[in-house]
């Protein structure tokens, strides 16, 4: 079942839309610890919950995007390498078999990044492809 990705996002929303308002009615103020602290409106606060979703459905995107193109590289082995994405940059950890794959491997990653930074966390392991 392949579903697009504003279908996604709107699921994700969907689920996530009850925790954010349900939530609110369970804290509750107290005075004394709020004293001088600046209210926050439930608004700013649900925007703000809705930002984090649709950061973490672009950060997903390109996760996807970049390990797509690692693997569909015809010489690069990417059987020991995972992609994530924190706070939109690319992170490529795991171990290859060379510098020249650990170049490679970052070399693809840029390319489909664009603007985002690439950070490479892999290691070179001795003893050739496997």
């Amino acid at each position: 079942m392949n579903i697009s990705s504003k279908k996604k996002a709107w699921i994700i929303c969907a689920h996530l839309a009850p925790v954010v308002f349900g939530l609110g009615g369970v804290a509750t103020q107290v005075n004394a610890q709020n004293t001088g602290a600046p209210a926050v409106s439930r608004a700013v606060s649900i925007a703000a919950s809705m930002t984090q979703v649709a950061d973490w459905v672009a950060d997903e995107k390109l996760r996807k995007r970049v390990a797509a193109a690692l693997h569909a590289d015809p010489y690069f082995n990417d059987g020991q390498v995972t992609v994530s994405v924190e706070h939109g940059a690319v992170m490529l950890r795991g171990f290859v078999f060379s510098d020249w794959d650990a170049r490679d491997a970052q070399r693809i990653a840029r390319k489909v990044a664009g603007d985002k930074p690439v950070i490479d966390d892999l290691s070179i392991k001795d003893g050739g492809r496997r």
